[in-house]
C-alpha cells in the first residue's frame, strides 16, 4: 500500500526529531504521539498513557490535550501516546502528571 511508505517515513522522521528533543538537556519538554488522526468533532474524552495502543483521535482533542500540556508543568520529560477514550482530557493529563 503507497500510503504505507509514506506514514513509514513519517515515523522514522517523528522518531528521530523526538530523539533530538530529548538530549536538549536544558529544555522543558514533553513528547505527544497521537494515534490515527481524524477530522471528526472533539469529545474531550480520550486515552493518554505512555502505551495506548493503535487507534483513532479527533485533531481537536489533540489540540486540547496539547493546550493542557503546556499549562501542567508536571508532565515536562513525558513521551504520551493519545487516542480516543473514555476519560475527560483534563483528568487525563492530571492522572500522567501524577496530580
Amino acid at each position: 500500500h503507497p500510503g504505507d511508505e509514506v506514514f513509514d517515513a513519517y515515523l522514522r522522521a517523528k522518531g528521530a526529531a523526538d530523539d533530538e528533543v530529548r538530549r536538549r538537556t536544558g529544555l522543558d519538554w514533553t513528547i505527544l504521539r497521537p494515534g490515527s488522526l481524524t477530522d471528526d468533532a472533539g469529545t474531550g474524552m480520550v486515552r493518554l498513557e505512555a502505551h495506548t495502543g493503535r487507534g483513532p483521535v479527533p485533531r481537536d482533542d489533540v489540540a486540547a490535550v496539547l493546550a493542557e500540556l503546556i499549562d501542567t508543568p508536571a508532565t515536562a520529560g513525558l513521551t504520551l501516546e493519545l487516542i480516543a477514550g473514555s476519560v475527560p482530557l483534563s483528568v487525563a493529563v492530571k492522572d500522567v502528571a501524577g496530580n
